[in-house]
């Protein structure tokens, strides 16, 4: 709840992407994917996407910190690659940052 609250925030054009020091020593990541009037196929098929993604992409390369991504209503029909270069574009703003 607190990288929700006060966490730094990155939007890139598909996703909504919260930022804060983990103090774990390790990054941790959680997907948000609100109904936005779509089915629940919808909503899980872009959980795995997300999800797959972050693990490909994004983890390798992520320093120690706690993210939370939200899926905005125009990812539903965005496509794998388009999804995919939102993450790496975040990615890049997230490993400047620190």
């Amino acid at each position: 709840m607190a990288v929700r609250q006060t966490g730094a925030r990155i939007r890139v054009q598909h996703l909504d992407v919260r930022s804060a020091p983990s103090p774990g020593g390790h990054p941790r990541v959680g997907v948000i994917v609100p109904r936005y009037n779509h089915s629940a196929v919808d909503r899980n098929r872009l959980k795995r996407r997300i999800r797959e993604l972050t693990r490909t992409h994004l983890l390798p390369v992520l320093p120690p910190v706690d993210l939370i991504i939200r899926a905005l209503p125009s990812a539903y029909e965005a496509s794998f690659a388009a999804l995919a270069a939102q993450i790496d574009r975040a990615a890049g703003i997230l490993c400047a940052a620190s």
